[in-house]
C-alpha cells in the first residue's frame, strides 16, 4: 500500500483511474477528502464512477483510516493540533509529495470544511470544488456542550470487536442514513470509526463543532473564488439540508443541489442522483 510522508506523519493514498500518476499525464486530478473518524474507502465507487475523465486520488487523512499516528509521533501531533485548517495544510504537502500542482476537489462532512479553509489559502491550486453535506452552524452552546460529552463518550468506549457483532454496523449507521446502503460499506464506516486515532478523534470533535466554527465558516464560504458545488442530503440529521443551503447563498460562485431522499451519504444511498449533479458541474456529461 503507498504512503507518504506529509508533517511527520504517513499518509496512505491511492489512485483510481491509474495505477500511479506520472509527471507527463494530461488528465485531471480530483481529490477526495473524508468525513469525521472515516476514511477514503467510501469514497472508491464515486472515484471508480468518475475515473473514466479524472485520475482520481484517495487518502486518509491525519489520524483516521490507514493514516495511522505512530505512537512516537503523538506528542508532535498533540502540539500540532487538531484544528481544521492544520489538515488543509496536510493536503497542501501531500499535493507537492505527489507532484500536483492543480486539482479539483470533492469533499465529503468534516472533510468538506477541510476544503473550504485549503480554497481559500490556495485558490490556485483547485480547479473546482464539490462540498458534499456541509454548511454553517448557529451557536448553542447547551447542544454543544451535551455533543462534547456525548462525544468524547463515544470516542473513548469504543472496543475493538463491535464491528464483527451482527446487526451493529447497521445500527451504526442508522442515524446517517436514510436510505439503505451496501452492508460492506456500513461495516467498513464502523471499522474505520473504531480505529480512528482517539486524540485526533476527539480533537476534531472541539474544532469542527465549536464557537470558533460557527464565527469563521461563514466568513469562509463567503469568501469562496472557485467555482464550488455544495450536495446536500434531503433528510441529513448530521449537517440539515437548511445548514448547507445557507451556506451557498452567502456566495454566487457556490451553487447549491439536493438529492432528494438520503441522508449524510448522498453518493452512496442514490448514486445515480448525486453523480448526475456532480457531472453536470464538472461539465462532463
Amino acid at each position: 500500500m503507498p504512503y507518504v510522508e506529509v508533517n511527520q506523519v504517513s499518509h496512505y493514498y491511492e489512485w483510481v483511474g491509474t495505477e500511479e500518476r506520472t509527471p507527463d499525464s494530461q488528465k485531471p486530478v480530483m481529490v477526495f477528502i473524508h468525513g469525521w473518524a472515516g476514511s477514503a474507502r467510501y469514497w472508491e465507487s464515486t472515484a471508480r464512477a468518475l475515473s473514466d475523465h479524472f485520475d482520481c486520488l484517495l487518502y486518509d487523512m491525519r489520524g483516521f483510516g490507514r493514516s495511522t499516528v505512530a505512537s512516537n509521533q503523538q506528542e508532535k501531533a498533540k502540539e500540532r493540533g487538531y484544528e481544521l485548517e492544520t489538515f488543509a495544510d496536510d493536503l497542501v504537502e501531500l499535493l507537492k509529495a505527489l507532484g500536483l500542482s492543480r486539482v479539483n476537489l470533492n469533499a465529503h462532512s468534516m472533510g468538506a470544511s477541510v476544503a473550504v479553509y485549503f480554497l481559500n489559502r490556495h485558490p490556485n491550486l483547485v480547479e473546482k470544488a464539490i462540498l458534499t453535506c456541509n454548511g454553517i452552524f448557529e451557536y448553542d452552546k447547551k447542544a454543544f456542550e451535551t455533543f462534547y460529552q456525548f462525544g468524547g463518550y463515544v470516542v473513548a468506549m469504543r472496543p475493538k470487536w463491535l464491528s464483527k457483532i451482527p446487526l451493529v454496523p447497521s445500527l451504526f449507521m442508522a442515524r446517517f442514513l436514510s436510505k439503505p446502503i451496501p452492508t460492506a460499506e456500513k461495516v467498513a464506516f464502523l471499522e474505520d470509526f473504531l480505529k480512528a486515532d482517539y486524540d485526533t478523534a476527539l480533537g476534531t470533535i472541539f474544532t469542527s463543532v465549536s464557537q470558533k466554527a460557527t464565527e469563521i465558516m461563514p466568513l469562509e464560504f463567503s469568501q469562496i473564488k472557485v467555482p464550488t458545488l455544495l450536495v446536500s442530503g434531503e433528510f441529513d440529521q448530521i449537517t440539515p439540508a437548511d445548514l448547507g443551503k445557507n451556506a451557498a447563498e452567502l456566495n454566487a460562485k457556490v451553487d447549491y443541489v439536493l438529492v432528494k431522499g438520503t441522508g449524510h451519504f448522498p453518493m452512496l444511498e442514490d448514486p445515480d442522483t448525486y453523480l448526475n449533479y456532480v457531472r453536470d458541474f464538472l461539465g462532463i456529461g
